[in-house]
């Protein structure tokens, strides 16, 4: 190993990681424990180079610049500082190190005794020196310079945004149209045919799940299995590396922005699915590969009275200390980062309530949310919060401050629930329905505030939760105890797949009922990415760890009908501002009229009174909405004038007769869909007053006709 400390100038202390500058590159980390910090430099082929001490330290930012050092360059951390477990302290110079602001990762954890800080026959007391640097990854360098040409932000108002939730690898490990190097990879989500898919079927923004970098669990690869989701992020400025088709050399961060580039040209903004509440080095029983080396009690939340251990909310073994600054700091400058250089559009928080504890319950006016709010960078992209954790207090849908949005779960249980006939209340379907009031609108926030989903990456796909009525994780190797444990949906009582055709029937329609209810209910629609073409994990509704076909979306038989369903009916949302409203229903009349901008029917075409409302078992309603009362924004305060539509919901297991409102409503309606046989194609009127037979778990649309 090649010592040449002489080489290294003092550099500067800001900005954190490894930056080049044209002549060199500046290095900076943070620790506040460390009292000698190494930079080593590794080859292409994965030895040593050089190690240099960084001697300057400015604020607990140990720093140094090292000239002819550029892009491509491996490195990493080792730093010399107390082991004290008992008082939370782990340093391990043994360990080398990724930078926490490292902008691109190479290689891989290979699962040695090397990569953990103890003895894994003593994990509580001994001090392991072994040498982990031939088991885990290296940063590196990167050029920064890009040609972004023209790329601007679309900017898509939330009131016409429509979220496709998908998985760069998933989306295109199996699509034909795409060469086979570039499937499961940026490049490959970039390709033409897959561009032109998503706006065919007229969707707005792609929601990624985690582009991290991350690892993939010793456990899961003695199972044969892998990390496919990527909830276990290592490296917060680091594109993950296995989904570039060039990961040489930093060339991921590249092939990333390219992505990003033609993404914007079509009209599409990317969405970051953040896992910013954890890391993948786990609990005390965890390796060490980055933050629990460098500064364990800084970056993590540790028992108070046991700081050998970690707090726990996610699950996963640790969370991040959102009450240090350094650790605010890193999560602000990587989410910088991703929107002024990567040029993304905005973040899901995975389990974002883990982000608001300061002590121990959830504050929604926690240190993190008042930084996110002031910064100038990213309070003006789109933020949405999982309003929830694992720990005490976790569940925290409607809770969040007015500059997010939020995955809203009553939404998707509510709409479920409403579809497998179980009793409730219309009311809370009727909330769910009309944008979830009830939950944002006393915050000052308006009907963009809910994501709505029926269905997500975790749990069941839209084919699977209208086909089994209990989950199939054997696959996973935990004998099917993963994953929730109940499918909160219809089902027929016939498991998987089956040739019978009235069976097959009634999936689809559920299906169809799922899709319209998603698009016609105000807020923000997110669709499951494979849902529209009926795509089926075999009943598995845990698929974390399924980096196969069971995940894939299956391109050769996709479900053609459903699809051209799907895009029709988004068409119809994104053709008519009423079913996308930026203001909440008032449910008064209009313009002096005695036509309300919402009504509410029963079967008999009679409007709903307070004691409609509160029988659980009523599970059909008829639902007037008026496009006569939306206001457009300016100063001049016109009016936009659409379609008024009457929408029947019948969840009834059996068909019921349904009586129009009369003609002070409408002279005449028309169908524009029923979800028991599909699109309208004779455009069929019927008068006001007219009784129509609605079939079992179906819904009408009708659309005025005058």
């Amino acid at each position: 190993m090649n010592q040449e400390p002489a080489t290294v100038l003092p550099g500067e202390p800001y900005p954190l990681g490894a930056s080049f500058d044209g002549k060199g590159t500046n290095f900076s980390l943070f620790s506040e424990v460390a009292d000698r910090v190494e930079l080593c430099l590794f080859g292409a082929d994965g030895q040593q180079t050089a190690s240099h001490d960084l001697t300057e330290v400015t604020a607990f930012r140990w720093h140094g610049h090292l000239p002819d050092v550029g892009p491509g360059q491996r490195y990493g951390y080792r730093v010399h500082g107390p082991w004290d477990p008992d008082h939370g302290h782990r340093c391990n110079p043994a360990k080398l190190l990724l930078d926490p602001y490292a902008k691109a990762v190479d290689g891989a954890v290979e699962w040695d005794e090397a990569v953990f800080p103890h003895r894994l026959d003593d994990p509580d007391g001994s001090f392991n020196d072994l040498d982990s640097a031939p088991f885990v990854p290296r940063s590196v360098v990167v050029d920064p310079a890009f040609d972004w040409e023209d790329d601007r932000h679309p900017r898509t108002p939330w009131h016409q945004t429509l979220i496709y939730e998908t998985h760069v690898k998933g989306l295109t490990a199996r699509h034909p149209a795409i060469p086979e190097p570039l499937r499961g990879t940026y490049a490959g989500l970039a390709h033409p045919a897959v561009i032109e898919y998503l706006i065919d079927l007229g969707i707005t923004a792609v929601e990624l799940m985690p582009v991290h970098q991350f690892i993939h669990y010793a456990f899961l690869e003695e199972r044969g299995l892998r990390n496919y989701w990527g909830y276990s992020s290592i490296a917060y400025l680091a594109p993950h590396n296995e989904y570039a088709a060039d990961g040489s050399d930093g060339g991921q961060v590249r092939e990333f922005k390219n992505m990003v580039k033609a993404l914007h040209r079509a009209g599409l903004e990317v969405i970051l699915d953040v896992v910013y509440n954890h890391t993948s080095e786990g609990n005390h029983l965890g390796p060490m590969l980055s933050l629990k080396g460098i500064d364990n009690a800084a970056y993590y939340r540790l028992v108070a009275d046991d700081p050998r251990r970690y707090m726990d909310y996610t699950g996963t073994g640790n969370s991040l200390n959102m009450r240090h600054p350094h650790v605010l700091q890193l999560i602000m400058d990587s989410l910088r980062y991703w929107v002024l250089e990567m040029h993304v559009d905005g973040f899901r928080f995975d389990l974002a309530s883990t982000l608001a504890r300061e002590l121990h319950e959830v504050d929604r006016l926690s240190a993190f949310f008042d930084i996110i709010q002031q910064d100038p960078v990213i309070s003006q992209v789109k933020l949405i919060a999982e309003p929830w954790d694992l720990g005490e207090g976790g569940y925290q849908v409607g809770n969040f401050p007015p500059l997010w949005s939020e995955w809203n779960g009553k939404y998707r249980d509510t709409v479920r629930d409403f579809w497998r006939g179980t009793d409730q209340t219309l009311g809370e379907f009727a909330y769910r329905l009309t944008g979830s009031s009830d939950l944002y609108e006393l915050s000052g926030r308006w009907p963009h505030a809910s994501i709505n989903f029926v269905t997500a990456h975790d749990g069941f796909t839209l084919r699977d939760l209208v086909s089994f009525n209990e989950k199939h994780n054997e696959a996973n190797g935990e004998d099917n105890r993963d994953g929730e444990s109940h499918n909160r949906s219809w089902n027929c009582g016939i498991e998987g797949p089956t040739d019978d055709p009235d069976i097959n029937a009634l999936r689809q329609r559920q299906q169809r009922n799922f899709l319209v209810t998603l698009m016609l209910s105000q807020g923000v629609p997110m669709l499951l990415g494979g849902d529209e073409i009926g795509r089926t994990q075999q009943g598995n509704n845990n698929g974390y760890c399924q980096d196969n076909e069971i995940s894939w979306y299956d391109w050769e038989t996709p479900d053609e009908e459903l699809l051209g369903f799907t895009r029709r009916l988004i068409r119809l949302w994104r053709d008519h501002p009423v079913f996308r409203r930026r203001r909440w229903f008032q449910g008064r009349p209009i313009h002096g009229d005695d036509i309300k901008d919402i009504a509410w029917f029963t079967p008999d075409g009679a409007q709903m009174s307070e004691e409609h409302w509160g029988e659980g078992f009523m599970k059909s309603l008829g639902v007037f909405i008026s496009g006569h009362s939306l206001i457009a924004p300016g100063p001049d305060g016109q009016r936009i004038v659409d379609d008024d539509f009457y929408l029947i919901f019948n969840a009834h297991h059996e068909a019921l007769a349904f009586t129009l409102p009369g003609r002070a409503w409408a002279e005449d309606w028309i169908r524009e869909l029923d979800t028991s046989t599909g699109w309208s194609h004779d455009q069929k009127t019927f008068a006001a007053g007219r009784v129509l037979p609605v079939a079992a778990r179906s819904i009408l649309v009708l659309r005025r006709a005058d």
